[in-house]
């Protein structure tokens, strides 16, 4: 499952117990046809997310890249949560302005009473009724992409493209397993024998994704993808949080020239860096994990300044948006703080 929002015991667990990721409890889809009684409808749903989460993020990238502003509204998490879940203390008097809670377990409670699991995101609910509709992160964006097509912005790019899903599925399944997993895996290991395999998983994956990426600017085809964004999610926190905190130190992204260059390409491609905010991914990583990290110190680096140098990938060719556009600014009131920017 997403990030969830673990109590005080199960922040200092991370790293003393076997790491499994469970499996989305709440998978209901939102689709065209409302076959399962939620069809899409403009305005009747909210996307939670935290920025800390790379797995939120998918849906963060996904929903702008494709102009769902209006039609999905957004509900951001304080980074930090506590003992009773995701919080809204961001928002005026601790509270979502929307959905009327103070924490994300309230959504989930009106789904289901005394559900047992964790309160992860991304999420999103039924605003009429308050309830959880999914919190399934591998379909969220799937279906963003191929269900919410009739309240796409015009020029909306198509990241789920039918030709090319066999081969864009089969990349994310091992970017899956051995990356956007497998640094949990590494950094939430009990044992030495647990995280160096998932060691050993991430840089033998990363080692093919960069023998991909040498001579073609995108993972499947020649626009972005979901694949694209999967595996943009992890990258983009490598360097801050999992070389060090997670301990996958073979190398920084910075050192490998193919991941550097593709990850900024992507970063500074509107949709991509303009959802990112390094500052909740910092804080959230080294101050929840307290089992990993228990004197909860935010190291003052990276320097981000390099996110926005030239990277040079666009002499590999490829078309971002293939016959579509670029999406707009962030709307007001979505924009990342300069703290969490370089």
């Amino acid at each position: 499952m997403s990030e969830t929002g673990a109590g005080t015991e199960g922040n200092a667990s991370y790293g003393r117990k076997p790491f499994k990721r469970s499996t989305s409890h709440f998978a209901d889809r939102i689709t065209a046809d409302g076959r399962d009684g939620r069809p899409v409808e403009a305005g009747r749903y909210r996307l939670v997310v935290s920025r800390a989460c790379p797995w939120a993020s998918r849906a963060l990238v996904s929903r702008r890249l494709l102009g769902l502003e209006d039609a999905l509204s957004l509900a951001v998490a304080d980074p930090i949560q506590d003992d009773r879940s995701w919080r809204f203390t961001l928002d005026p008097d601790g509270r979502d302005p929307v959905l009327g809670i103070r924490f994300l377990h309230e959504a989930y409670d009106a789904r289901e009473s005394e559900y047992p699991g964790g309160v992860s995101v991304p999420a999103i609910v039924d605003i009429p009724s308050g309830k959880l509709v999914t919190n399934d992160f591998q379909r969220i964006t799937l279906d963003l992409a191929t269900e919410w097509t009739a309240l796409h912005r015009p020029g909306a790019p198509d990241l789920y493209p039918e030709a090319l899903r066999d081969e864009i599925d089969e990349v994310m399944e091992g970017i899956y397993r051995d990356v956007n997993n497998g640094v949990y895996r590494a950094g939430f290991a009990s044992d030495r024998k647990e995280y160096e395999r998932a060691y050993e998983d991430v840089f033998r994956r990363l080692d093919l994704v960069s023998e991909r990426l040498e001579g073609r600017r995108y993972l499947v085809g020649d626009t972005i993808t979901e694949a694209d964004i999967r595996l943009f999610t992890t990258l983009v926190r490598f360097d801050a949080v999992y070389h060090n905190h997670f301990k996958c130190n073979r190398y920084k992204l910075t050192e490998n020239p193919v991941l550097w260059g593709y990850v900024r390409d992507l970063y500074q491609t509107p949709g991509f860096g303009d959802t990112v905010d390094f500052d909740h991914i910092k804080r959230h990583y080294y101050e929840v994990h307290t089992g990993i990290n228990p004197t909860g110190i935010v190291p003052m680096g990276p320097d981000l300044s390099g996110w926005l140098t030239p990277h040079g990938r666009e002499e590999l060719g490829g078309r971002p948006f293939g016959d579509g556009t670029p999406p707009g600014p962030p709307p007001p009131g979505e924009e990342i703080p300069a703290a969490g920017r370089p």
